[in-house]
């Protein structure tokens, strides 16, 4: 039997009342704080941010890279739910919900709006930065060698006064309306949850561990900090819940250490790809998700 939503206001969502101390740290105690009766089907939407590329255990011949310990996964072992499909996908954009997306690894797979159902009673979605060309814009902002070398991509996307970046994010900012009206026309009793993107780098940088110049990096995490605030925006306008990633991660970005960081780095490295979380930082998303289902306000 399908179980009433509850009645939840939208709403910015704290930081996690747990926290990882270092990388490698387990979700231990999430199950006995998350409301497991509460949600008895899940289908997680997104794009890799969601998915997990490259971390293990990836399922072979999986054409979207998704990972067996991505947050999604890891928010339906913390609750206990079986009914749980992940549809997310690297390289997916907002028009990839509704119609097959041909993935990075040549397969072609369904709409993710496909996986929702009228009985669907929890939908994460993390989705936006490929809309926008974020990991694009992160590539132009690489520089191999120090001013005057190279060009700076603030800069660049502000050419003429106007910039073009954040002119693309706030064109974009409806769609996370319409994409909550969708999930809502096809699953009309489900908590939907809007998950936003973590830390990439801090304020300045560290170059040249990361090859991003110090105005550069500033600029980076600033239109990241804008697609998440026009997302918050927006879940709250659609009465829908959005988790912040930024705040949880701020000192585990590219520039952090080793063994404290949840964000790869520009070179790869074993278990991840350049630029997008780690195993680490897929542990701190599904604890801040399994902390949102946890408000009643």
């Amino acid at each position: 039997m399908t179980r009433p939503r509850p009645l939840r206001r939208a709403g910015v969502i704290a930081c996690a009342a747990i926290t990882f101390v270092v990388a490698g740290a387990a979700c231990a105690g999430t199950e006995e704080t998350a409301p497991a009766a509460d949600y008895e089907s899940y289908v997680a939407l997104g794009d890799s941010f969601a998915a997990g590329p490259g971390i293990p255990p990836q399922t072979e011949g999986d054409p979207c890279g998704r990972s067996g310990s991505n947050y999604p996964t890891l928010v339906a072992a913390g609750l206990g739910i079986d009914n749980f499909v992940d549809a997310s996908c690297g390289a997916a954009t907002s028009l990839d919900f509704a119609m097959p997306q041909t993935t990075f690894r040549g397969g072609t797979v369904p709409p993710q709006y496909d996986s929702l159902r009228p009985d669907t009673e929890l939908v994460t979605v993390g989705i936006g930065g490929n809309d926008i060309g974020l990991v694009q814009l992160a590539l132009g902002c690489v520089n191999l060698s120090a001013p005057p070398e190279g060009a700076s991509c603030a800069i660049t996307n502000t050419t003429g006064g106007a910039d073009r970046v954040d002119a693309t994010i706030d064109a974009f900012a409806p769609t996370y309306t319409t994409v909550i009206d969708e999930i809502r026309r096809r699953s009309p009793e489900a908590r939907i949850v809007l998950v936003g993107y973590p830390t990439g780098i801090r304020d300045g940088g560290c170059f040249p561990d990361q090859r991003i110049w110090p105005e550069d990096a500033t600029y980076l995490q600033e239109k990241i900090d804008r697609l998440n605030t026009v997302m918050r925006e927006q879940a709250e306008a659609a009465d829908a819940d959005y988790v912040d990633l930024r705040s949880s991660s701020r000192d585990h970005d590219v520039c952090a250490a080793p063994e404290t960081r949840w964000m790869a780095g520009l070179q790869p490295a074993a278990g991840s790809i350049p630029l997008h979380p780690n195993a680490a930082g897929h542990r701190n998303a599904a604890d801040q998700v399994l902390a949102a289902l946890t408000d009643r306000s």
